[in-house]
């Protein structure tokens, strides 16, 4: 492992999405985009900065339906900051205006509906010269609840819709990143998440979304017990139990994965407003977390021989259902921008 401080790929972004995600009238307030943006540009740790942000296309941050003027008010208001976008979230859900990916033609039209609407956003903020890399992010919009009723059926209409989903990236010159999460049906474990991209067979245009806390869910067999990769009563202290399961889950991702978010996991579930339970997202030093992050980053961003894959030009810090308290501290930021760093300095480059 290399420890390199001059790296500078892949470039470090902050999401905004964690100051609307979880949040609403039965839970905190949403935190405005400019409010995030300008904590994200305000943290440094020995004189580095974030690079960037990652966007949720849905109001109060992007409204899906932006218009032209709106998106160079956007750029305008990221240049500002010094910063660039990244990689976007399509609202496919049937909350925000799209719909199940399993559902009927109408929920299905819905959720592509949504797709190209996304994909329409991120090519103008390419064109505009804010966005230089990046994917726009989707999922089935679907819980594993309501695909359980019918598994292959349910995961092969999934395929299906992503098909259709990947005609209209490639018509917009974008990429889809999937990403694997327990709350998403059809890719609530990680062998159903393998199966669904390998249905879709668009890996030139359809990849994974690796999120380090909600990944490590996936080795427990929560909302798929047949596919844990860890035992029930797993003792956390067993290094080389957890090395061999980790190994397992980012040998059969990694191939897939086009988007990569570092985080931390304290390995239950959590949900908060109308956000379904899902892994929770800890703080980079969390006391719980049981994660080593710049160890197990390198298990995504190196191949099986150890080389650095150089695949994603950014990663991404994704920390969702924060307390608004936690991350109105400035201190927040930076504990978080120095593991962004650390990941970088062992397994980036220049």
């Amino acid at each position: 492992m290399s420890d390199n401080a001059a790296n500078t790929f892949p470039k470090l972004h902050n999401a905004s999405w964690p100051g609307v995600v979880g949040k609403g009238p039965d839970s905190e307030p949403p935190i405005d985009l400019d409010t995030m943006l300008d904590l994200t540009a305000a943290a440094e740790v020995d004189g580095v900065k974030f690079d960037g942000t990652d966007l949720f296309l849905f109001d109060p941050h992007v409204s899906i339906d932006s218009t032209d003027d709106d998106l160079k008010q956007l750029a305008e208001k990221v240049q500002s900051r010094n910063l660039v976008i990244g990689s976007v979230v399509a609202p496919v859900w049937p909350p925000t205006g799209g719909g199940s990916a399993m559902g009927s033609e109408e929920e299905r039209s819905q959720f592509l509906e949504q797709v190209r609407k996304g994909c329409g956003i991120a090519k103008k903020l390419r064109e505009i010269g804010v966005r230089p890399y990046g994917v726009v992010r989707i999922d089935s919009a679907a819980g594993p609840g309501d695909w359980v009723a019918d598994p292959e059926g349910n995961q092969a209409k999934i395929a299906e819709t992503f098909k259709q989903a990947a005609d209209i990236a490639t018509d917009h010159g974008e990429r889809l990143a999937a990403e694997g999460e327990i709350c998403w049906g059809g890719m609530h474990s990680w062998k159903r998440m393998v199966q669904l991209l390998e249905m879709v067979d668009r890996p030139d245009v359809v990849g994974f979304q690796a999120d380090m806390s909600h990944t490590l869910l996936y080795l427990m067999g929560y909302n798929a017990p047949e596919d844990r990769l860890l035992p029930e009563d797993f003792d956390w202290n067993d290094e080389a139990t957890f090395d061999a399961a980790y190994k397992t889950l980012t040998d059969a991702l990694r191939p897939w994965t086009i988007d990569f978010h570092v985080a931390q996991n304290d390995g239950t579930v959590h949900g908060t407003g109308s956000h379904d339970k899902t892994g929770r997202h800890c703080l980079p030093n969390d006391p719980n977390g049981k994660l080593d992050i710049t160890k197990r980053a390198g298990y995504w961003l190196r191949d099986e021989n150890g080389n650095v894959t150089k695949k994603f030009e950014h990663i991404c810090w994704d920390g969702c259902m924060f307390a608004n308290d936690v991350m109105m501290d400035p201190q927040t930021w930076n504990d978080i921008l120095a593991a962004m760093i650390s990941v970088r300095n062992a397994h980036g480059w220049s």
